[in-house]
């Protein structure tokens, strides 16, 4: 009975030093001050849409000559997003793998590296963060002289989360 005793005293003591996991990081990216749009047309066989590619940035972060992020913020980034042609076309695209136009891939891992649509947090220059979209839209309309307004809707493991861009998207290379 003593034996039991001084087992279930050093369980409780091994479970009372264990520290809970951390609490989830509430993320604050509501505003994308940058965005960047690069034209892929139609890479892909079996696909009748072109593909288009968004990139935004949070206004802590910047893209170095080299391509890389700088700084402290967020990053959304949209791989595949599939349009009718091969322009950016307002409307709303919903996350989807059917490459259809008007839709675009959520977000997926492949041994560590991410794909599709997904948000990256960087933290004095290193990425700290990812997290894939599984699903969402996300509506692009033009306003005056060219400027952009969209707004995403995505969600994360059922957490829901809004981002807003307005401004010009420049084209990446």
């Amino acid at each position: 009975m003593r034996d039991f005793r001084i087992i279930l005293l050093l369980g409780i003591c091994a479970f009372c030093a264990c520290t809970p996991n951390a609490p989830v990081k509430r993320y604050s990216f509501s505003e994308f001050s940058s965005a960047y749009v690069q034209t892929h047309g139609h890479c892909y066989d079996s696909v009748k849409a072109a593909v288009v590619s968004l990139d935004f940035y949070t206004s802590e972060l910047l893209l170095d000559s080299a391509n890389r992020m700088r700084g402290t913020g967020y990053n959304l980034y949209l791989s595949d997003l599939f349009v009718p042609d091969s322009l950016l076309e307002d409307g709303v695209y919903t996350a989807d793998t059917s490459a259809l136009a008007f839709t675009f891939l959520p977000g997926k891992s492949f041994g560590g590296t991410p794909t599709g649509c997904y948000l990256l947090t960087i933290e004095n220059d290193n990425l700290t963060n990812i997290m894939l979209i599984d699903s969402g839209t996300v509506t692009i309309r033009d306003t005056l002289d060219g400027i952009k307004d969209i707004r995403m809707v995505y969600y994360v493991r059922r957490q829901r989360y809004t981002s807003h861009f307005q401004g010009s998207l420049t084209p990446k290379r």
